[in-house]
């Protein structure tokens, strides 16, 4: 019996294994992971959520099923990002108590300083704050790390705002590139920061 290229192929195709399929929660995961690198790009209102179906390996419909609303998928994904945040900062000082608390969580801020992504969602979270649900999500996110350096460290206002306040501008500089195109200024900022945050 011969067989035609035609009917080869479909018998491979019977014989060869299927590829698994996604469970719900594996799918809302890539949808989260598309969407991280489109939201970061081009913020809530520039995204496009039919790239991010595209990306994720699914339908647009299947999309709003997941998540409903194109700022719900947002608001998921600024979450998702700040809960890694905190999951870092609370492995970091895990054991530890005063500064050395505040300097382990400032030297694993690196992590997240270096994801592009995750840092460029965050700035662009932060500049959205006139929306009242984005806000209300940026302040629930910050009283959370507060409430967690304080805890953790024991150390005084001035100390926790000063831990703060180096990391937002450690998250600024990188964000236009003082670490890839340094310069004098950037370096001396950069210096700053990071002997008040590591040491």
């Amino acid at each position: 019996m011969s067989l035609t290229r035609s009917s080869s192929e479909s018998i491979l195709t019977t014989l060869s294994p299927a590829a698994p399929r996604q469970t719900a929660d594996e799918r809302r995961i890539a949808v989260l992971d598309a969407a991280t690198v489109e939201f970061a790009r081009k913020g809530l209102h520039g995204a496009s959520t039919e790239d991010i179906a595209r990306a994720a390996g699914i339908s647009q419909p299947y999309l709003f099923r997941l998540f409903g609303t194109k700022k719900e998928l947002y608001l998921a994904t600024a979450k998702r990002t700040v809960d890694d945040l905190y999951q870092v900062f609370a492995e970091a000082a895990q054991g530890k108590t005063g500064a050395e608390a505040l300097h382990a969580m400032g030297a694993a801020y690196e992590t997240i300083l270096n994801d592009q992504n995750r840092l460029m969602l965050m700035l662009k979270c932060w500049a959205s704050c006139d929306d009242p649900e984005i806000c209300e999500g940026v302040r629930s996110a910050w009283r959370d790390l507060v409430d967690l350096a304080e805890r953790s460290s024991g150390e005084s206002s001035e100390d926790v705002s000063a831990f703060f306040s180096k990391g937002v501008l450690l998250t600024v500089l990188q964000a236009m590139g003082a670490f890839t195109r340094p310069e004098p200024w950037s370096n001396r900022l950069v210096e700053g920061c990071q002997a008040g945050m590591t040491q």
